[in-house]
């Protein structure tokens, strides 16, 4: 049965806080008045990504009969905010730990390793979707031109957060998921990379406009 405790909810709810503000300084250049504004939408974009990827692996860690909670990284959460002054995020404020013992071989990590960042990818890929179907209103109508903005934000922010996760380094997702299958590493992060590439160098809207033959 899938339960949440009291302090794996605090936890989530500071880590949701801590990336959403590191990301809103990153993309509002420290301007305070710009990244009020951007905030909330961060917090939609970004901070939807963030709590389905790391629900996606307490959901698998589940399915597999394992017992598995989120816990707040403090030093994670510092490094976040500080990397969001020189250009980029430290996107790891926090874990999901599956509790296991001994029992967790190869393939069940890495499966439950790689829940995450494949949720990112859907999402991404949901966000640009939607963002596709409103293009043409959002010119003419304020809340479908604050709702494109959400999406154009939750694609870049989930592409981002999927192929980071899936850099195989220290405790990082990754490193798990390379152990496990090199294949699926390697199709996973650079379906990741390059929609990641996309985003930093057309930008969403302009990667829409491409889809819809504009």
């Amino acid at each position: 049965m899938f339960k949440v405790t009291a302090s794996e909810l605090r936890d989530l709810i500071i880590a949701f806080i801590f990336i959403s503000l590191s990301f809103s300084i990153l993309y509002s250049g420290r301007n305070v008045n710009l990244l009020m504004s951007i905030l909330p939408i961060v917090m939609i974009g970004l901070g939807l990504g963030f709590i389905l990827h790391e629900l996606g692996h307490k959901f698998t860690s589940m399915h597999y009969g394992y017992w598995a909670e989120f816990k707040l990284w403090p030093t994670g959460l510092i490094f976040a905010l500080i990397s969001s002054f020189f250009g980029f995020v430290f996107a790891a404020p926090g874990a999901v730990y599956t509790y296991a013992g001994h029992n967790l071989d190869d393939k069940t990590n890495g499966i439950i390793s790689i829940a995450g960042p494949v949720v990112n990818i859907v999402l991404a890929l949901v966000f640009l979707l939607i963002g596709a179907a409103i293009y043409g209103p959002a010119h003419y109508n304020a809340t479908m031109q604050y709702i494109f903005i959400v999406c154009t934000l939750g694609f870049s922010t989930n592409s981002y957060l999927a192929v980071f996760n899936l850099i195989p380094i220290w405790n990082l997702d990754g490193s798990k998921v390379l152990a496990w299958n090199i294949i699926v590493w390697i199709i996973t992060i650079a379906i990741a990379g390059v929609m990641t590439y996309l985003s930093m160098t057309m930008g969403a809207e302009n990667i829409i406009r491409m889809i819809l033959g504009l």
